[in-house]
Order: C-alpha cells, then structure tokens, then sequence
C-alpha cells in the first residue's frame, strides 16, 4: 500500500506515516480485542442483559470477529452463570473468558462454566484498598497468590487484573505484581486505567517498564472520565501491550469504557494496524447492544452515530456533490460502508445552502430558477428558525409547492 493514508474506503492524515511518528511505534504483531460488554459494559447504570440477551450479542461479536469475549462474572446469579454456560457451549469461535473475584471458590465457579480464561480482579493502590475495601496490601496480596494458584491448578488462563492501576505508587505497584507473578500465578498482566485519570504519554513509559520488569503478556483496561481511553488503550499498544478491553459503543460505570468501533477503526485507518475484525458489522453491532440495554448513543457519536453523516451544512453539501463520484472521502474520513451504516443524506434546516435545495429539488425531479431555488433556500431556513429543528420532507416540499405557485401566477 503505496500511500497508507489513503484507500479507496479512507482518506486519513499522512502526517500519521512521518518516519519520526514510525518509529516510536511498537505495535506487537498480533493485538486481540476483548470485549468486556457483557460484564463491565452491563455495569452501566440502568443496563440488565437477560440470558438470551447475553447470547444474542455474543453472537454478534463472534460474527464481528472479536477475539475475546468476556462473557460475564458467574457469582453475580444463576442466570449471569447459565449465560456464560449458554455461550460457552455455542463455540462461537472467540475465545470466552470470565470475571471473577481473587476468591478461589470463583475460581471454581468459572472453571465449572467452561471458560478458557479469566480475569481476575484486585485492588492495587494503597488507598483504595484502605478506604473503599476496608483491607490492608497484605490483604491483597495474599488473596491474589492463592485465587491465581487455584486458577493454574484449574488449567485457565489466567489474567492478573489490577484494579485502580494508574493511581497507585508505582515502586508498590511493581512490587504487587512481583509477588503474585514470583508466589502465584499469571499469564498476563492487565494495567487498569479504572478511573480514566491517566495520559497516553504516561501509560506509554508503564506498558514499557512493566514488560521489561515482567516478560509477561500485558493487556490494557481504560475508561472514559477524561475522554481519554481511546487514546490511553492505543498508545499502551504502541508501546507493546498486546490485548486491548473494549466495549460496544462505550457502555460501562460512569463515563463508560473504551468503545470498540472507535480502537478498532483508529488502528485500521489511522496507524495501519488490521485487527482482523470485520468493521463493516459495527453499525448493526451498535444497534443491537443499545436496543437490548435500552439505551442510546448521541446522535453525532464516533463511527455509529445515526446523524454523523447527516449533512446540513451547505459549504459541506456542496463538496459532497462535485465529490460523491470522484473523490468520496474528500469531505469525509472513511466510506459510511466500511463500518455498515447507512450512506451518506442531505438535511434541510438553518445551516443549509443551495446545494442542499439543489440536492433535494433533484431528488423530486423539479426544476426551479435560481431566483426560485434562493426563495425556498430562504424559507427552509426561516421555518427551521421558527420551529427550533429540521425540516421534514413533507415540509420541504410545501414550501417547494408554494414558491412554484406564487412563481406561476406572478
């Protein structure tokens, strides 16, 4: 690919492929998406999955590809348990991970399911352990060498999580892991970002000491408070972090975590990084997911918003239509294909211009003048005002009707 920037679905910065940007980069050859919207997505507030749900979007992430899917935390109840035993026994194709608690008879728990893995979570800061667990470091860290050693005598893969990660001492931190990695067991190690309060430059100088300390696979685990998680989970992958948390559309506690479409497509389109998902399941993913939650995501959101492109705009309309059949991504960065939303349409409201009285006159196949096609521009305009909104078809077309009548009689 002669110009990685540029493709025939992306038109992306080039700037991104400097050798000076290049260089810092080390992606690891082979980076896994694990999505955690069965369990951490489902801890939004107001968010309930029942069991044919839970089964129904694990279906749809194995279909988009997902490496991982982490299907949920078995001691919450029986019904989360058969979810997990209900995927489980599909074979889907992605890997099915659970969560459990550093206790062992999770451990257990997790096992009897059918699991290839788990995460298992602990406290690693000082304070949190303190003030929101009532324990002290011992605490923890006797409780993660021996739930880590029952999940190696069960056979799972074992994935130490450390909850609260970037707001602990780092020396202690390091010493945590040592511990349980040197007494216990781990498989690999998950920097948590629990409270989406650190930097990318930040997370990139950790990823970094951590494998040059551990020698161990490590994986990342952002949230969103700050806005920041997207850009968190992509330069610990910079820096050799090998598994990326997600979730659908950034469902999860508080701000939400890391969503899927937006890592995935920045890797692909931005740093040249091919996950192997299939992107073009996004949009209907997206759908899924917010329809069984119950919820919905702002109408301007990354990659799956409805309305992102929705064009009212008139300066925007018009590159849209010199470019549509030349140049698609011109005015846009990636083709609404390339992730299945629907393609790109005109809005009719304050921002409009000609061009988007041009597009909509054609679209009834009415011709106008251009004194004509300025009246009905200046009355869309005007009623969009009026009623605080779009206009609708039916809408546009009145004032259509009312300019060519009164053209007509004149």
């Amino acid at each position: 690919m002669s110009q990685p920037w540029k493709t025939e679905k992306w038109f992306t910065s080039p700037w991104n492929w400097e050798p000076e940007v290049r260089e810092a980069l080390q992606f690891p050859s082979n980076i896994r998406i694990h999505d955690v919207t069965l369990r951490d997505g489902e801890q939004q507030t107001g968010i309930m999955f029942r069991r044919q749900e839970k089964v129904a979007i694990a279906k749809a992430l194995a279909e988009a590809g997902v490496h991982r899917i982490e299907a949920g935390m078995p001691a919450v109840s029986a019904e989360d348990e058969a979810a997990i035993r209900d995927i489980v026994a599909l074979d889907l194709g992605s890997e099915i991970f659970s969560f459990a608690r550093c206790m062992p008879q999770d451990v257990k728990l997790a096992k009897d399911c059918g699991v290839k893995g788990i995460i298992t979570e602990i406290p690693s800061s000082d304070h949190i352990i303190k003030n929101a667990y009532g324990k002290s470091m011992d605490w923890a860290i006797k409780s993660s060498i021996e739930t880590t050693l029952a999940a190696k005598e069960a056979g799972l893969y074992t994935v130490f999580f450390t909850i609260d990660s970037t707001r602990c001492d780092l020396n202690r931190y390091m010493d945590l892991i040592e511990q349980v990695a040197t007494n216990g067991h781990m498989d690999a190690l998950t920097l948590a970002d629990s409270f989406g309060g650190c930097t990318p430059q930040a997370i990139s100088v950790i990823i970094r000491k951590l494998k040059a300390r551990f020698n161990k696979p490590i994986e990342i685990h952002c949230h969103q408070d700050f806005d920041l998680g997207v850009a968190n989970t992509i330069a610990a992958l910079a820096s050799g972090a090998s598994v990326a948390h997600v979730t659908v559309s950034a469902t999860g506690e508080r701000a939400g975590n890391v969503p899927l479409e937006d890592t995935v497509m920045a890797l692909l389109t931005l740093y040249g990084v091919d996950t192997g998902i299939k992107t073009e399941k996004f949009y209907a993913l997206s759908k899924l997911v917010q329809q069984l939650a119950g919820v919905s995501v702002p109408p301007n959101r990354p990659i799956v918003g409805d309305w992102l492109y929705y064009i009212e705009s008139g300066i925007v309309t018009m590159f849209h239509r010199r470019c549509k059949d030349v140049e698609p991504c011109e005015y846009i960065p990636f083709l609404p294909e390339l992730v299945g939303r629907p393609g790109i349409d005109i809005a009719l409201g304050k921002g409009s211009g000609l061009a988007n009285i041009e597009e909509h006159l054609e679209r009834r196949g009415v011709t106008a003048t251009p004194e004509q096609a300025g009246d009905i521009l200046a009355r869309v305009k005007q009623l969009s005002v009026e009623k605080k909104a779009l206009l609708t078809d039916a809408e546009f077309g009145g004032i259509v009707e009312s300019v060519l009548k009164e053209a007509a009689t004149a």
